[in-house]
């Protein structure tokens, strides 16, 4: 098997596992566990697990001038992204969050034109914007007018810059994975990242009630610590490794597929005509954003 399909693979694997992540986290919080602490347990964990991995791999040791861009990439790969999709997937629904998710490919692009400076097609620039007017109209529109809809946009908008923050660690990293081992970069990104998420979710942890907490919440929280954090994160790292961070990117299609089917039979989610028509939108928009069609024209 060739590093380019196991970088594939490795994509597909992650985003079949974030899909599902969706609900499962969405049991867990807030009722049992809140966001942030949540958040404290899932980047402590993978940190224990990325530093044991360490271990058993040839050590690196990071140059200088790298140390600005692995502190920036802990910021928006897991402090600010993690906080900003728990918190908003504690107040959203698993579908929404998933569709918003969607949008990670045209922000990508469009990060991709300004800091790398790479060319933007009319096509592209047009499924840009057709794609984020989906993503507006869902967190305006996406649960229609019930008595919780407020709470239900703001987090749909948390999600959103979730998106956006992913967005810049994929452009991020890029660079770094490339110089040294994904397990040895892992593990100082989660390091760095727990300290930025302690202060957030220490009070909340004193508010867990650990003997009264069902067995299949802690079942779910050590899948979300294991699986949708250790794995999904050394996964992408794989992918971006061999792939270009747009590429990468593309696989978040899957997500609200497997998010959707997920929480339909679990009866954690329902769906609306907002919801589907938003879903037409962003994903009109990020095909006309990724489709190599038009090119000569442009």
């Amino acid at each position: 098997m060739t590093s380019r399909n196991f970088a594939l693979i490795a994509a597909f694997i992650a985003s079949v596992i974030y899909g599902v992540t969706f609900t499962l986290a969405k049991d867990v919080m807030p009722l049992y566990v809140k966001p942030y602490a949540f958040i404290v347990f899932r980047v402590f964990g993978a940190t224990i697990l990325f530093w044991v991995a360490s271990l058993f791999i040839k050590r690196e040791f990071i140059e200088r001038s790298d140390y600005m861009r692995i502190f920036l990439a802990a910021v928006f790969g897991v402090g600010l992204n993690m906080l900003t999709f728990f918190k908003g997937l504690s107040y959203t629904t698993p579908i929404n969050a998933s569709v918003v998710m969607v949008t990670t490919p045209i922000i990508v692009l469009s990060l991709s034109a300004l800091i790398l400076k790479e060319h933007l097609a009319k096509w592209r620039i047009m499924g840009i914007f057709i794609g984020l007017t989906g993503a507006i109209y869902l967190i305006v529109y996406g649960n229609g007018l019930q008595l919780d809809s407020a709470r239900i946009q703001w987090g749909n908008f948390l999600v959103f810059i979730n998106a956006f923050s992913y967005s810049l660690y994929l452009i991020l990293v890029k660079k770094l994975t490339s110089k040294y081992h994904p397990i040895n970069f892992a593990k100082w990104l989660y390091l760095l990242g727990f300290f930025m998420v302690l202060p957030f979710g220490f009070q909340e942890l004193e508010l867990i009630s650990w003997q009264t907490m069902p067995l299949d919440i802690l079942y779910k929280i050590l899948f979300v610590v294991v699986f949708a954090t250790f794995i999904t994160y050394l996964f992408n790292l794989l992918a971006v490794r061999n792939l270009k961070p747009t590429t990468v990117s593309v696989f978040i299609y899957i997500q609200p597929f497997i998010a959707t089917v997920f929480a339909l039979m679990m009866q954690s989610d329902t769906l609306n005509i907002h919801k589907i028509l938003a879903s037409v939108l962003i994903f009109t928009g990020v095909y006309m954003v990724s489709s190599k069609q038009r090119r000569k024209a442009d």
